[in-house]
């Protein structure tokens, strides 16, 4: 599972497979307030090979998107954050950025999580299997995913 200081081989997974490697130019904006859960996400969606962009906070998501000049195809983030929330980070983004995927992400499950439509939770902790399934599956639609 993936949680704060742990990481590939404490988990005892593989590295990815050669063949969702491909240098796929494909952007993940990666958003969260806890450095560690930052660092573990971002690394392991950077070793499939996707151009990652981290944010520890909402308000450094939004100017990181507004910054970046290429597109970007998913954005990952916190659902719940100081400041400005991984919702209303997101509700920003898919209204600049319309083709933009969403994959909201959080530890607290009491209660209902409201998510607008399109976009798709992702409950922590996960194993990083599950993330890189997620990530394939919402950047590449067509391509079906060996780690699901």
């Amino acid at each position: 599972m993936v949680t704060p200081g742990h990481s590939l081989q404490e988990n005892g997974e593989k590295p990815v497979e050669q063949t969702l490697t491909t240098k796929s130019k494909k952007t993940i904006l990666v958003v969260d307030d806890d450095p560690q859960i930052l660092a573990v996400v971002s690394g392991l969606l950077g070793e499939t090979d996707y151009n990652i962009l981290t944010a520890a906070n909402g308000a450094e998501g939004l100017e990181q998107s507004r910054r970046f000049e290429g597109e970007i195809h998913l954005l990952l983030s916190d659902f719940q954050m100081p400041g400005m929330s991984g919702v209303d980070l997101a509700t920003v983004m898919t209204l600049e950025r319309p083709e933009l995927k969403v994959l909201m992400m959080s530890g607290f499950q009491d209660g209902m999580l409201v998510l607008n439509e399109g976009w798709h939770f992702l409950a922590k902790p996960f194993v990083a299997s599950q993330l890189r399934a997620l990530a394939v599956g919402l950047v590449f639609p067509d391509r079906k995913s060996k780690f699901s």
